[in-house]
């Protein structure tokens, strides 16, 4: 969309501001190093040998103690072969198993002189295939939007770095989920959009369009999350959270937070396609009247948010298909299906979130005409 765009001193002293932000953030503390245990070490360790003679064979579960070899591939244990074991708990989402060749992330416990004392496998070396990944996204990205694509990038890694060093410890530390989400949010909103779309009208109205839709999608997320009585711990791991010393969390509001937090990059993209398009039409036709311009941005915003919904059904509703064949496959009722907190908490998120795609459209059409208005192009 914005290949062939000139790139503007303002663009590259922001884009060197925020670059330096995301170094400053990924250097920040998050207030919980302490909780790590000095006297474990992590390494990568090569699987040489197993015994399966230990396990148990119920269905398509095994539990037992699968011993396992491993040759520990770096760090100050490098060469150090051992015996370890790996228990399995009949869970198949927690359970894992290892063959030989396999290359596993290890937990390697020492004594007070950081000698080695023994290795336990946590779970297959994950890292450099994720590492992979990455570089491939980052290349194709780059490849295909050139400088724009650096810059989305950028806003990719700055995202990841507010969430993990702001948002999360955040919630940690008890502060108010939905106005700490709220203020992360509008931050990675102007962000995401001036990197990308530039230090210009056509950003500052895509910004004030996604800011306006995410507070209505922050009301709609409050007022139904009530109404719908969910319970926060409705998200995996979420009951493990309380029990790990933090009983003093409010889940609900995290989960109503959430909301908004997951809809906010559609709500960016419906913003940017109408805020786009306006600039567009205005350049061509200077003379248009704000009326015809704001009617114009409301008619592509009709056909974005049509798709866009569609979007929001089908990334909720993946994450519950086993659920939802599980209620199928056991013969449950619909209306016993819809009530069910998991389902109701993705309906939930589904609908409001579709709320704020809806109202972003108007909203970001009328601020565009009023802009455009008022300045010229």
């Amino acid at each position: 969309m914005f290949i062939g765009e000139k790139n503007t001193g303002k663009d590259r002293i922001f884009t060197i501001i925020v670059t330096l932000l995301t170094l400053l953030i990924l250097m920040l503390p998050t207030g919980f190093e302490n909780r790590q245990r000095t006297d474990i070490l992590h390494a990568r360790g090569k699987i040489i040998a197993v015994d399966d003679s230990e396990l148990e064979q119920y269905g398509i579960v095994r539990t037992g103690n699968q011993g396992v070899t491993i040759k520990i591939l770096n760090g100050k244990s490098k060469g150090t072969v051992t015996e370890s074991n790996n228990m399995l708990m009949g869970k198949l989402e927690l359970d894992k198993m290892f063959a030989p060749g396999d290359t596993a992330l290890v937990s390697i416990n020492t004594d007070k002189q950081g000698d080695f004392v023994y290795a336990t496998p946590v779970d297959h070396y994950r890292l450099r295939v994720e590492m992979v990944l990455l570089f491939l996204f980052a290349g194709l990205l780059i490849l295909y939007a050139g400088w724009t694509g650096i810059k989305a990038l950028l806003s990719f890694l700055f995202t990841g770095a507010a969430i993990w060093k702001l948002l999360l410890p955040g919630f940690l530390k008890g502060f108010n989920p939905v106005l700490i989400s709220l203020a992360i949010v509008a931050v990675l909103s102007a962000v995401i959009i001036f990197l990308v779309g530039g230090l210009n009208k056509k950003g500052l109205i895509s910004f004030l369009g996604t800011v306006a839709g995410i507070i209505f999608t922050a009301a709609f997320s409050l007022l139904f999350g009530k109404l719908f009585h969910i319970h926060g711990a409705v998200k995996p791991f979420s009951e493990s959270l309380l029990y790990s010393g933090y009983a003093h969390l409010d889940l609900t509001a995290i989960l109503v937070s959430g909301i908004f937090l997951a809809s906010s990059g559609a709500v960016m993209d419906i913003s940017m396609d109408i805020s786009a398009s306006m600039h567009e039409i205005k350049h061509k036709r200077p003379d248009i009247q704000p009326k015809e311009l704001i009617v114009s941005g409301i008619k592509v915003g009709r056909a974005v948010v049509g798709t866009m919904t569609t979007t929001l059904l089908l990334a909720y509703s993946g994450s519950y298909t086993a659920v939802l064949m599980v209620m199928m496959a056991q013969g449950t009722p619909g209306v016993n299906i819809l009530n069910l907190t998991y389902v109701s908490s993705e309906i939930l998120h589904t609908l409001v979130g579709s709320f704020g795609l809806v109202l972003t459209a108007p909203l970001t059409a009328l601020i565009g005409g009023i802009i455009y208005n008022r300045t010229g192009e």
